[in-house]
C-alpha cells in the first residue's frame, strides 16, 4: 500500500511554530518559490546552543548571520560578529528602500522597514577602523601563541616552560619584547641555574623561538599585543532601549595572517569563559558569538589547541554564551578520520566531531539561499 504524500508546507508550518519568542530565518521554498505561510523559525531559547551555518559560496551565509544578529539585538541579546569581508557593517545605518526590495520582501511575507542597529566597531590591534583590541602576551598564553608561531611539539613545550617560569616569578609579559627578554635570560648563566629544577631550555630551541618571534614582530604582530588589554565583558552590553549591542570586529588582514586572527578570536572566547559566572540554561543567551570562516581556527592546529577549543566550547554554554560557526571549506578533514563528503561546512563539522565537542551537538543550520 503506497504511503500518503506528505504535506511539506503543513509539516513545516506546524514544526516551526512556537509559543515563545523566536527568530525568523525565512519562508520555506517550494519549487523555487517562497511560501510565506510556512516560516522557518528558531526559538530564542535554542540560541543558547552552539551552531553551524554552512553553505557554498554565494548561498547567503553572511546574510543569514546578519538576519540573526539583527533579531537577537532587538531581543536584547548582545552579539559579537567577526566581519572578515566588511559585509555586515551596514547594520549601523538604515537601508534604503527601492522597488526591488519592496517586491522581494512582499514575496517572502516580510513587513520590511529600514532600521539601524546599535553597533560598535573594533579593530584587532588597531589594524583597520574601530576601537583597538589588544591582549598581553601573558593573557594570550602559550597554547594560542604556539599555534600562531607554527611551533613543533618540542618548541611548544619549551614555550610553555618560559610562560611557567614567568608566572612563577611574577614577571608580566606585556608584549613580544618582554617574552624575548625572558627567553634570553633563561639561556644566560643566571637563567640556567634557575631552570635546573624544571629541565632547562636548550640554546637551539631558544634560538628557534627568538627567530620566530622576530619574524612575527617584523610581520606587524607587535601591534596586537600590549596594554591596555581589551576587557571582553564590554561585549555584554545593552542600550538604553534594551537592545543588544552588536560588536563588529573588522578583520581586513585575515588572508595574510589567518592563524593570528583566528587565535585572537579564540582568546576572546576563552577570556569570556574565565570571566562569566555560571548561569545554567537561561531563557536567552547573554552573548552570541559568530565566528566567520571557522576552518581557519582548525588549520594546522596542535592536539593541545584542539583540546583547548573543545573544553572552551563545551563549557561556555553553561555561562550563557553561544558560539555560531560559519564555514564554507569542504576540503579539510579531521586528523585520523576519512575525508568527509564534499559538502559545505564538512571540514568544520568533522573537526568539531573529532574533538568530541559535545557543546556543538545537534545544532547545525544548513540553509538554502536567502535573499532579504
Amino acid at each position: 500500500m503506497a504511503a500518503e504524500p506528505v504535506d511539506v508546507v503543513a509539516a513545516v508550518r506546524a514544526g516551526y511554530t512556537f509559543s515563545g519568542p523566536s527568530l525568523t530565518v525565512g519562508p520555506l521554498v517550494v519549487d523555487g518559490k517562497p511560501d510565506p505561510s510556512a516560516m522557518v523559525r528558531v526559538p530564542l531559547a535554542m540560541m543558547n546552543r552552539h551552531g553551524l551555518v554552512a553553505g557554498a559560496t554565494g548561498t547567503g551565509k553572511t546574510k543569514t548571520l546578519q538576519v540573526l544578529a539583527e533579531q537577537l539585538s532587538n531581543a536584547g541579546v548582545p552579539v559579537f560578529l567577526a566581519d572578515i569581508k566588511g559585509d555586515v557593517s551596514g547594520m549601523a545605518v538604515p537601508g534604503e528602500a527601492n522597488d526591488k526590495i519592496r517586491a522581494r520582501t512582499a514575496e517572502i511575507g516580510q513587513q520590511w522597514q529600514p532600521a539601524a542597529f546599535p553597533c560598535e566597531f573594533y579593530a584587532l590591534g588597531g589594524k583597520g577602523n574601530g576601537i583597538p583590541v589588544r591582549a598581553t602576551v601573558t593573557a594570550f598564553g602559550p597554547v594560542l601563541l604556539s599555534k600562531v608561531l607554527g611551533l613543533s611539539d618540542v618548541q611548544a613545550s619549551s614555550l610553555n616552560l618560559v610562560f611557567h617560569f614567568a608566572d612563577k616569578h611574577n614577571l608580566p609579559m606585556l608584549d613580544i619584547k618582554d617574552l624575548r627578554s625572558v627567553i634570553q635570560f633563561l639561556t644566560s648563566d643566571d637563567g640556567k641555574e634557575q631552570l635546573k629544577e624544571l629541565g632547562g631550555l636548550s640554546k637551539v630551541t631558544a634560538g628557534v623561538l627568538l627567530r620566530k618571534l622576530i619574524s612575527f614582530s617584523d610581520a606587524g604582530a607587535d601591534q596586537f599585543f600590549g596594554e591596555p588589554e581589551f576587557q571582553t565583558l564590554d561585549l555584554l552590553r545593552t542600550t538604553q532601549d534594551s537592545r543588544g549591542m552588536v560588536s563588529i570586529m573588522e578583520l581586513p588582514g585575515v588572508v595574510e595572517q589567518p592563524a593570528l586572527f583566528s587565535s585572537f578570536l579564540m582568546w576572546l572566547l576563552a577570556d569570556l569563559y574565565q570571566d562569566l559566572p555560571e548561569v545554567g540554561d537561561v531563557e536567552k543567551p547573554k552573548l552570541v558569538f559568530f565566528f566567520d570562516e571557522a576552518h581557519l581556527l582548525f588549520k594546522d592546529a596542535s592536539k593541545e589547541f584542539i583540546s583547548s577549543i573543545t573544553q572552551t566550547v563545551r563549557l561556555i554554554r553553561s555561562k550563557g554564551c553561544r558560539r555560531v560557526f560559519r564555514d564554507t571549506d569542504a576540503e579539510g578533514r579531521a586528523p585520523g578520520r576519512a575525508r568527509p563528503a564534499r559538502q559545505p561546512g564538512a571540514a568544520c563539522a568533522a573537526r568539531l566531531h573529532a574533538g568530541r565537542c559535545q557543546g556543538a551537538q545537534g545544532d547545525r543550520v544548513n540553509l538554502p539561499e536567502l535573499v532579504l
